[in-house]
C-alpha cells in the first residue's frame, strides 16, 4: 500500500472509519505513517491526535476500541477507508457515531418498510390500514397470505410476463416481512441465520 503521507505538509492523511458489518461511517480521524503502522501491528485503530500532538489509540481510556478488519486506499493514495468492528460507542460523547446516529444495520428501503410495518402493528388505531387489519386477523391469516403470494409468484415465474412476476414477488416479500414481525422477528434475524450458514 503506497500511501502518500507527504501530500500535505503535516504528513497526515484522513482515515474514514466504517463499521465492517453495518457499513455505517463512524468517525473521521487522521493518521501519519507511525499511526498507520501501529494500527496494522496492534489490530486496534490508532490516529495521530492533532490536539494532543501524539499517537492516540481509539479507546485507550474509555475501552471503546476500534478493532481493525481491513484498510483500503483511495485512487489518489491520500485517504484511507478503515473497516472496523467497534467495541462500544465510537464518539467521545457516548453516541455510536460522531454524527449522533445509531449504528444499526440498514437494508435501505426494506428497513424503511419494516419500520412502517412495525408502526402499523404497534399503532393499529393510528390509521386504518391493510397491514393493521392483517395483524388484527392474527398469525393464521398472515401465514395464509404468504402462502397465497408464494403460489402466485411460482405461477408467474413459469410464464413470460416479467411485470406480473415482479409484482407477485414484491407481494410475497411484503407479506413475508409482515409474517416475520407477527412472529416477533425482523429481516436482520434472517440475515444472521444466513450468515451463520455461510460460515
Amino acid at each position: 500500500m503506497n500511501i502518500d503521507f507527504n501530500k500535505n505538509s503535516d504528513g497526515l492523511v484522513p482515515a474514514i472509519i466504517q463499521d465492517a458489518q453495518t457499513k455505517n461511517v463512524l468517525m473521521l480521524g487522521y493518521m501519519n505513517e507511525d499511526a498507520f503502522e501501529k494500527t496494522k501491528a496492534s489490530g486496534m485503530v490508532t490516529f495521530f491526535s492533532r490536539t494532543k500532538n501524539r499517537l492516540w489509540t481509539k479507546g485507550e481510556e474509555s475501552g471503546n476500541v476500534l478493532n481493525l478488519v481491513d484498510i483500503k486506499l483511495d485512487c489518489d493514495n491520500d485517504t484511507l477507508l478503515v473497516f472496523v468492528n467497534p467495541k462500544g460507542p465510537t464518539c467521545h460523547t457516548g453516541t455510536d457515531t460522531c454524527w449522533h446516529e445509531e449504528n444499526k444495520q440498514s437494508y435501505g428501503f426494506l428497513s424503511q418498510l419494516e419500520q412502517i410495518i412495525t408502526d402499523r402493528k404497534d399503532n393499529p388505531e393510528k390509521e386504518s390500514s391493510y397491514v393493521s387489519s392483517l395483524f388484527g386477523k392474527g398469525i393464521n391469516k398472515i401465514a395464509q397470505k404468504v402462502g397465497e403470494e408464494a403460489v402466485e409468484t411460482v405461477i408467474e415465474a413459469k410464464d413470460q410476463n416479467d411485470d406480473l412476476f415482479l409484482n407477485e414477488s414484491a407481494d410475497l416479500l411484503f407479506h413475508y416481512l409482515i409474517l416475520l414481525q407477527a412472529k416477533g422477528y425482523q429481516l436482520n434475524d434472517i440475515i444472521s441465520v444466513l450468515k451463520q450458514r455461510h460460515k
